[in-house]
This record gives C-alpha cells, sequence and structure tokens, in this order.
C-alpha cells in the first residue's frame, strides 16, 4: 500500500485544545507553549480565538497572546473569527490566516453560534471577504460533518451544501471535523468519497476527535482518499463546549508517531513536541491522553 510522502499537520492546540480548559492558563504560559511549537517543525499553528470572551473565556488574551509571541518565518500563525468585530482584533493583532467555522447540522450550529445556517453564512462572508482584502488567507472549520450530538447522523448532501457555499466565499481549505469523535473508517471513506467529487483533495482537511479512539484509523483512511492535512492538538488536549461528550482531538505527537513510522515525512521533531507536552501539562495540572507521551513518559521513568 502506498502512502502520501508527505502530510501537513495543523497544531490547533493553543486554541482548540485550551478552549474547554477549567483551569485558566496564563497569557505568558501560552505565549512560551506556543514559542516551544513554534520550534517543533510545525509549519501551522493556531493561536487563539477572537470570540467574544464572554463565550470563550479561556481565550479572552488573544490580542496579548498575538502579539506576545516570537514569530517563526516558517509558521503560519492563524486564529478563530466569528464576525467583523472578532476580524478587528485579529487583523489588530496581525494574524497570518482567519478561520471561520460553522456547523454541518442546523441545532449544533445554533447551540455553538446561536444562528441558523442560513443566518451564519453572510456573516461569514464578510469576515472572508474582509481578511481578503486585508491580505489574509482564510480557513474553514465545518463541525458535525460525521454526527452530531444533538441531532444524531448529518446527511452528506447537507455536508456538500454547506462546503460548497464555504467554499465559493474563497476560503483557501475547508477542515472537515468529526466534533464528537464518532467517525469510523467506514464512514469517512464514504463521505470522502461523495466530497472528492465535488470539491479538489488540495481544498479539504481533516480534524478528528478521539472520544472513541478511532482518530488515528479514520487518518488512515483519509490518507488512502489522497488526503494529505490534519489537524491535531498536542497530548490530545481540547473538546467543544458546545458539544456534549465531545472528548480531545486527534493527538498531534500520536499523529507523528504513527506517520513517522509510516515513513511519511510530517517535518516534525519528536523530541521537541515532548518537551512542548510536558511544559504544556504542568500548566493544566492533569495529565495528557496522548497515547505516545504517555508510553514515552513511561520510559523515562
Amino acid at each position: 500500500m502506498s502512502w502520501p510522502k508527505e502530510v501537513t499537520i495543523k497544531e490547533v492546540g493553543p486554541r482548540d485544545g485550551l478552549q474547554n480548559e477549567i483551569k485558566m492558563i496564563k497569557t505568558e504560559d501560552k505565549i512560551s507553549w506556543i514559542n516551544e511549537l513554534s520550534e517543533s517543525g510545525l509549519n501551522y499553528i493556531e493561536i487563539t480565538s477572537f470570540v467574544h470572551p464572554k463565550w470563550i473565556p479561556a481565550l479572552g488574551d488573544a490580542v496579548e497572546v498575538a502579539k506576545g509571541i516570537k514569530r517563526n518565518p516558517d509558521v503560519t500563525y492563524a486564529a478563530l473569527v466569528p464576525n467583523l468585530k472578532g476580524l478587528e482584533r485579529a487583523l489588530e493583532a496581525n494574524v497570518d490566516e482567519t478561520s471561520i467555522f460553522m456547523s454541518a447540522s442546523e441545532t449544533h450550529n445554533k447551540k455553538n453560534i446561536n444562528k441558523k445556517i442560513a443566518e451564519t453564512l453572510p456573516i461569514l462572508k464578510e469576515v472572508v471577504h474582509g481578511s481578503l482584502a486585508s491580505g489574509k488567507t482564510v480557513r474553514a472549520y465545518l463541525s458535525t460533518v460525521f454526527g452530531c450530538s444533538y441531532e444524531g447522523a448529518v446527511d452528506p448532501d447537507q455536508v456538500v451544501r454547506v462546503s460548497d457555499a464555504l467554499l465559493e466565499m474563497g476560503v483557501s481549505e475547508l477542515s472537515l471535523g468529526d466534533t464528537i469523535g464518532v467517525a469510523n473508517p467506514q464512514q469517512v471513506e464514504q463521505v470522502l468519497e461523495i466530497l472528492l467529487k465535488q470539491f479538489p483533495k488540495e481544498k479539504l482537511a481533516m480534524h478528528f476527535h478521539n472520544t472513541h479512539g478511532t482518530a488515528l484509523a479514520n487518518v488512515v483512511v483519509s490518507l488512502q482518499m489522497d488526503i494529505t492535512t490534519f489537524d491535531s492538538s498536542l497530548g490530545g488536549l481540547g473538546g467543544c463546549p458546545y458539544a456534549p461528550g465531545a472528548s480531545g482531538n486527534l493527538a498531534t505527537d500520536d499523529l507523528v508517531y504513527m506517520l513517522n513510522g509510516m515513513g511519511v515525512d510530517t517535518g516534525v521533531k519528536e523530541d521537541q513536541l515532548q518537551r512542548a507536552a510536558a511544559f504544556i501539562e504542568e500548566k493544566v495540572a492533569k495529565p495528557l491522553q496522548s497515547n505516545h507521551y504517555k508510553a514515552c513518559q513511561a520510559t523515562r521513568v
């Protein structure tokens, strides 16, 4: 079986990983962690969110974080942007790329954004056009592609319709989210078969959560379907605050370990990832859930 020669890993830990943490992480610690990640060989880090702090208190220091990090010229620093007000703050902080977001299921979209899908699209279109006019690229996250905690199964045709609307706005990439971690390899194959008939593979990325332990298996199927961009969070941190039952993201260190072992180039240094993982584990004050990190820690004892 042949695999892609190289894969792009987009680190979402500083945003998606920390947004749901009960323990508030100090601004200076977020900055130090991002600086550690910037030296790992990762070329993309989503550093924060410009959603109103009332909704995501853990990321209320978005401008301070974005302005405080040491910028590595080989790294794209992105941030989540919900609307034009958020875009103003993101541009003030000089992020490299803005990320918009919405859901494929109506109920999750309403819970997450407090709007219907039809009401959300015009707002996101303003953000996309404003970002592009300011010289920023735009990425889109589409949540609940493989299942919704409120509605259950999500019709792939609905996923196609919303995906088409987002790509028509001018986003450079669409990240397909298994928000509650219910996808299995067969389902991933079936959904991608439908989407790849409509959209170029270069426009699609995968964002898996590991709620039922299937994230890496879903990555393998995606690789077989020629998808080469994956979101992940160091240590498996994360979860959606508006999706009951959603646990952590696919762990960056697990993903890198598997891909490196398969001979797929990630450009990421495992030893530096381990240092960055140890740093954030101390700050969140709870054990990280990634299998590779736990195995490495056990070997050191």
